[in-house]
């Protein structure tokens, strides 16, 4: 029988080195945050997922000589025994709390047939230079080490398992960025590993929530394995996944910014807005507090924005926020017709806040920006289960999971 998932041996840290491997995931750092962040930390798995941080300001991220030298990077916690490799393969529950949230999953290896197949369910479109990059950090690593966040719809039967498990005492725990704190437990007993495997069966579907270039380009480098013969496990036809119930996900806004105004001057493109919104200028961060409210910045004036026409809900995707800011807005009005390959459009996560917007407004990086409401789980279920793609950067999870407390090793 084809599983949906599978056990696997982790390459981890001890407890004892956690607080120093862990960082954030490669995607949510610029370079220089990376920097910033491993200046003083040597064994921060920054080191691997953002090697460029060991070379000179400058050079190419994408060059031969950044993933060899993440490689070493990788050998080095390795041979230090910073980073060692279970001995056998293991479920592990894995919470993270941050203030009075606690959300509890579980870290596995994912199917990618069940990827392929659809029964782990895609909403996005990748970025091809994104993906060949994941392509190559697999490649060179000869492991999966950034976790797709994965969510399923809640059931007690699995939550239950998990529970139970995390009544040991933790196998990790650190603490990670914005004060996350990280916890794993290992699940490692025959009876306990075949009940878990048919427990997260019997959910049926899976749905990504972050992770689509990590787990296209697994599936990349899978199909590339099979064709070449060149191993001998199937550890590449899986791909390192934590998934947590849909009930304890916590969906942020995930907000916009422009950086010119396609020809217009300032109270030209307001006046072309008010066309198509009800445009009110106020004397505060205008944070959507609603669907179809969305707030806007620029000039060093905040205003809200309600659309005058509102979209059909019967399509789950041209009724979500993203898309009627994209298709009544962004694309008519600013000339974003494809917001993945536009270089004049940015996205900044919600937990930054709408002071980042403003600063990146104020310093010229952006003439204008939008903050949304939250895109939701079920929506995002919605999409999912009519095989529809949803705009991209529409939804914002947190918190995130940390990168070099689990690593998948594919060879």
């Amino acid at each position: 029988m084809n599983h949906l998932v599978r056990p696997f041996a982790a390459l981890r840290p001890r407890q004892a080195t956690a607080q120093a491997v862990i960082a954030p995931p490669y995607d949510v750092v610029d370079i220089d945050e990376a920097r910033t962040l491993a200046a003083s930390r040597p064994e921060s798995f920054l080191h691997i997922s953002r090697p460029e941080i060991d070379l000179p300001p400058g050079t190419d991220p994408y060059s031969d000589e950044v993933y060899a030298t993440g490689a070493e990077n990788l050998r080095r916690l390795i041979a230090a025994n910073i980073l060692e490799r279970e001995t056998a393969a293991c479920y592990y529950a894995y919470r993270m709390t941050v203030g009075s949230h606690r959300q509890t999953g579980v870290a596995f290896a994912a199917s990618v047939d069940a990827y392929e197949s659809g029964q782990i369910h895609r909403h996005e479109l990748t970025r091809p230079d994104k993906e060949n990059d994941r392509v190559r950090n697999i490649q060179s690593l000869n492991a999966q080490t950034g976790p797709v966040l994965l969510t399923y719809k809640a059931a007690e039967r699995v939550d239950g398992i998990l529970d139970e498990v995390a009544k040991s005492s933790p196998l990790l725990e650190a603490r990670g960025q914005h004060d996350v704190i990280h916890t794993v437990w290992r699940l490692d007993d025959a009876a306990g590993i075949d009940e878990l495997t048919h427990a997260i069966d019997a959910l049926g579907d899976l749905y990504i929530a972050d992770g689509h270039h990590r787990s296209a380009a697994a599936a990349r480098v899978a199909a590339e394995r099979r064709k070449t013969g060149s191993t001998h496990n199937d550890n590449h036809d899986f791909f390192l996944s934590v998934a947590f119930p849909d009930d304890q996900m916590q969906v942020f806004d995930y907000n916009r910014v422009v950086m010119d105004l396609n020809g217009q001057s300032v109270d030209d493109f307001i006046s072309t807005v008010s066309d198509s919104f009800d445009v009110e200028a106020v004397d505060h961060p205008a944070k959507p507090e609603a669907p179809r409210n969305f707030g806007m910045y620029i000039d060093e004036q905040w205003y809200r924005l309600k659309p005058t026409v509102h979209p059909s809900t019967d399509d789950p995707v041209t009724s979500l926020d993203v898309s009627v800011l994209q298709n009544s807005l962004l694309a008519p009005i600013l000339g974003i017709a494809d917001p993945r390959t536009d270089g004049r459009i940015g996205f900044v996560g919600g937990v930054r806040g709408l002071d980042e917007l403003e600063r990146r407004v104020d310093r010229g990086d952006a003439a204008v920006a939008f903050a949304l409401y939250p895109t939701g789980t079920k929506d995002l279920m919605a999409v999912a289960d009519a095989g529809l793609l949803m705009p991209p950067k529409s939804t914002w999870f947190e918190p995130k999971l940390a990168d070099g407390l689990l690593t998948h090793r594919i060879d």
